[in-house]
């Protein structure tokens, strides 16, 4: 894995802290959102915690500044109206972070569906998220977590059928 292209913001200290002007701040919450999905995909990491005092995206060890769990929030409520986070906790410390909608993750995943004449067949999430015909795909190496949430959504769609056996899903296509 290469290492990651931090933008020149990251080495600015006051990109750390919430800014007053609420100009300002909308732009500097929208170069976080992205910074946030980006990094994430980078590392295919698909949930954070808050409290992560030494994780990268929340702290920039050379300028000895760190993000506010408050400001955390703030950035990851920007990315749950645009439906890429939702949080796993009723305090909101733990959050699912995905660089897709839960759409368009569905929408990828239908259209390999078809693509490969697998329509009224039953698949395992594995063959979904790590299988050979799905490798190079956006939704390749997805967490199972958010691949069930992707399901559940296609579900209601009436586009699949989660099919749950001994603690092990399938889905069948439709």
């Amino acid at each position: 894995m290469t290492d990651f292209q931090w933008p020149w913001e990251y080495t600015f200290p006051p990109f750390f802290t919430l800014q007053p002007h609420e100009e300002t701040r909308q732009q500097q919450l929208k170069v976080w959102c992205d910074l946030f999905l980006k990094y994430l995909k980078h590392l295919n990491k698909f949930s954070v915690n808050i409290h992560e005092n030494t994780f990268p995206l929340f702290f920039n060890e050379s300028l000895n500044r760190r993000l506010s769990p408050e400001m955390i929030v703030q950035i990851l409520e920007q990315l749950q109206n645009t439906r890429h986070a939702h949080p796993l906790d009723k305090k909101r410390h733990e959050w699912q972070v995905y660089w897709h909608t839960l759409d368009e993750y569905g929408n990828m995943i239908y259209d390999w569906i078809q693509e490969t004449g697998q329509t009224n067949s039953v698949c395992t999430l594995y063959e979904i998220s790590h299988g050979e015909s799905s490798e190079g795909k956006s939704f390749y190496n997805i967490d199972e977590s958010v691949l069930l949430s992707v399901l559940r959504q296609m579900e209601e769609k009436g586009r699949c059928e989660i099919i749950e056996m001994d603690g092990s899903y399938g889905v069948k296509f439709f």
